[in-house]
């Protein structure tokens, strides 16, 4: 998503009651299980994928004591799930393109959860690749501008020479966008620099954005997503809806 988009959402996820923080801890300490099984270590200097997930629960407030009792409890397989990653694919209200991705236990329920929120709300669920043509996965990181002592430039120029492909300035954030083998790298490198970051993750980025004219559909799309959100096997929501 765009800066102000990618704001929009975050500012959302920031202001949610205890309940909804909840969700995010599980769906994280999820991604972290997965994490360890996959990647065959606990360490996260040996296994990037949960030194990325680490920094994805960092950056979402989730506490240390919890990343390291998931993390324990983990590596010792007292977790005996086994979760696995499914993608869907499909159309929000108007067009808007929408990917889901999922961590499930059981994927026809999760697949006709999918297709029913799709449906509830005007969407329907495509077949795998409709849409995700529209976006390139992206190392995004956000930095939020208030309170931070370096200006523009500084950290426009701090992120390229750490590796970034590119920079956009918002109002509220400065967005760094890495290539996804560049990820953990930059982020590491900005850290060294002092940074800190309200959001650090692999994203799906749209090429092109869908704008909803009238508040009816956008009050659906919204629903849509939060009913998404809601869902404990769904972890990732892209979509190329242009927020005011």
């Amino acid at each position: 998503m765009s800066g102000h988009n990618k704001w929009s959402t975050i500012k959302q996820k920031k202001g949610k009651n205890d309940a909804a923080r909840a969700k995010v801890f599980t769906k994280i300490g999820r991604e972290l299980i997965v994490a360890i099984k996959e990647g065959g270590s606990a360490d996260p200097s040996v296994n990037s994928k949960l030194k990325d997930c680490i920094a994805k629960a960092k950056a979402a407030n989730v506490p240390n004591d919890n990343i390291e009792r998931i993390i324990k409890k983990a590596s010792s397989d007292a977790d005996a799930t086994n979760y696995e990653a499914v993608t869907y694919e499909g159309y929000g209200p108007n067009g808007v393109a929408v990917i889901v991705e999922a961590l499930t236990d059981n994927r026809n329920r999760t697949a006709g959860e999918v297709r029913h929120y799709f449906d509830k709300f005007g969407g329907n669920m495509g077949t795998q690749g409709c849409v995700s043509f529209m976006f390139s996965k992206k190392g995004v990181l956000v930095i939020e501008r208030e309170d931070l002592e370096k200006d523009e430039d500084t950290v426009m120029s701090d992120a390229l020479e750490c590796g970034a492909s590119d920079f956009e300035a918002d109002d509220d954030v400065f967005t760094i966008y890495t290539e996804t083998d560049d990820f953990g790298a930059v982020r590491d490198e900005l850290e060294k620099l002092g940074y800190t970051f309200v959001s650090a993750e692999i994203e799906m980025v749209p090429s092109t954005y869908t704008k909803l004219e009238d508040e009816e559909t956008a009050t659906k799309m919204q629903k849509m997503l939060d009913m998404f959100e809601d869902n404990d096997d769904i972890q990732n929501v892209w979509h190329n809806w242009e927020m005011d």
